[in-house]
């Protein structure tokens, strides 16, 4: 019988499910049709694996065949499909024998020529396929994202011909190396460029030890951007599964240069005239959108009111979730999105109200309309809601020593390290339960903070979040429990309410 069996894998979200590449020769008019759910890149496949087996030295067989991917209802879409169907039609013509080719997973694009291109999402695909307990077969260019993968069984090969010296046992391919990933020690950004600005910089270092939402409120020229700029400086390093997770999606989206910032937070800032879709991403087959490439990172959105509010409305249920989910006519797909909102805008049209240098030339009106373009439930999401106002003469022209980004990192990492040794978690991420659990309050606290939800107009969940807040405010003092103190602090960072009035 002239049928062979192969292994790949299509792309979903950020699975990549099995599909088990059929070839089957049969007798009639020369034929090629690739049945089992093919997108257009896919069914071109045939005309480049033609091409690619003839020109490195094959024949390619004059008989019907057949290319079943199964299973038949998951869309394939993509080039990665090409090396797997060359193989099987060069097996199932018997042009080479390879007994343990089941043991091994194919993944790339075919040149016409024969060479072994890369494609997206092999990250993905190189984790299911260790999963698996398989031997992974690949393009060289999609060595460095493969590497990452510890304990990872992979060959990469140059073109298709390597691979069948591989496969018959003629010329084995080199194993691929773990990669010695590296944090990046570059860093030009540095919070002690910002002279000033004690609050705003405190606010940064609550956030990034607890992993809250922040909003920067000011005129412009204060230095908020400046500030939300250099909060990456201040993150602790990913671990290796958040590094895995995060570099699965820009992997996704073909991005490059993983590998050398494996460990590195993302930081996204996209610009105010971003569409819903590309915030959350989507499209035909979805893709990850800008909240997801911020996973475990940071997505920075300045002059937030500029945003349209349909686009700042989405953001909603992925701050809560930390996931998003993309429904299509022919596919749903989850994507993580945990990432941190860092945000931007002044408090006014003509941005000067409250300003200290200049005065406001905008109406009630005006002030409220503007105001207005954020919704409560979205401010209500936002942890921590800081005035920037500008820094005098005195503190611009001050030469003394600012404190650095790495000395603030440092007291991050130890707050984090508390978090997570107490409940497993950071601050952030505490819910239900966990909450009364982890802020106990005393009395005094309990009295303080009833009397702020009543003169605030706290919700429930800005409840929390100040409870949370506060949690933090301890953790950075090394203190096993909230004091009234750390709530007065947190409640201090509810200042967006004096702008809406």
């Amino acid at each position: 019988m002239s049928l062979a069996t192969v292994y790949s894998r299509a792309q979903l979200g950020i699975e990549a499910p099995s599909v088990t590449v059929e070839v089957h020769l049969s007798q009639g008019l020369p034929s090629l049709s690739i049945v089992g759910l093919p997108e257009a890149a896919v069914k071109e496949s045939k005309d480049r694996v033609r091409s690619a087996i003839i020109n490195s030295g094959f024949q390619f067989p004059t008989k019907r065949i057949t290319i079943n991917l199964a299973p038949a209802d998951l869309p394939k879409e993509g080039g990665r499909y090409d090396l797997p169907i060359a193989i099987g039609i060069l097996l199932a013509s018997k042009q080479i024998i390879a007994p343990e080719v089941l043991e091994y997973e194919f993944a790339a694009e075919l040149s016409l020529s024969g060479k072994l291109r890369p494609i997206k999402g092999m990250l993905p695909f190189a984790i299911q396929c260790l999963k698996s307990s398989r031997s992974l077969i690949f393009a060289l260019k999609n060595q460095e994202e493969v590497a990452l993968v510890p304990n990872m069984c992979a060959y990469s090969a140059k073109n298709l011909q390597e691979v069948v010296l591989h496969l018959s046992r003629t010329q084995l391919l080199n194993k691929l190396t773990l990669s010695e990933k590296q944090m990046s020690t570059q860093r030009l950004l540095d919070l002690a460029d910002v002279k000033g600005q004690f609050q705003a910089k405190r606010a940064l270092e609550i956030a990034a030890a607890g992993g809250h939402n922040l909003l920067f409120v000011g005129p412009p020229g204060t230095g908020k951007t400046m500030l939300a700029s250099r909060f990456n400086t201040i993150l602790p390093a990913l671990t290796m599964d958040e590094a895995l997770s995060t570099a699965m999606i820009a992997s996704i989206k073909g991005m490059s240069n993983i590998a050398e910032r494996f460990y590195e937070r993302p930081f996204r800032a996209p610009h105010h005239t971003s569409s819903a879709i590309s915030l959350v991403g989507g499209g035909t087959n979805p893709k990850p959108g800008e909240i997801s490439l911020a996973h475990n990172g940071v997505l920075f959105l300045d002059e937030l009111p500029e945003f349209d509010r349909h686009v700042l409305e989405v953001l909603r249920e992925p701050l809560e979730s930390g996931t998003i989910i993309i429904s299509r006519a022919n596919a749903q797909v989850e994507y993580p999105a945990k990432f941190q909102l860092i945000a931007a805008m002044n408090p006014c049209p003509c941005g000067f109200l409250g300003s200290q240098v200049k005065s406001c030339k905008d109406t009630d009106v005006q002030i409220k309309r503007y105001q207005q373009k954020l919704s409560g439930p979205l401010l209500d999401r936002i942890d921590l809601q800081v005035e920037v106002l500008e820094v005098d003469h005195h503190t611009l022209t001050n030469i003394d020593r600012q404190v650095s980004s790495a000395e603030i990192k440092a007291r991050v990492t130890v707050a984090r390290a508390r978090q997570l040794k107490r409940q497993n978690k950071i601050n952030a991420e505490l819910q239900g339960k966990e909450i009364d659990q982890f802020c106990v309050l005393g009395n005094n606290e309990r009295l303080l903070l009833a009397d702020a939800i009543q003169k605030l107009g706290l919700s429930a969940r800005g409840y929390h979040r100040i409870l949370k807040i506060a949690r933090t405010i301890a953790d950075l003092e090394t203190a096993d429990l909230i004091s009234k103190q750390h709530i007065q602090e947190a409640i201090s960072y509810r200042k967006f309410e004096r702008f809406r009035q």
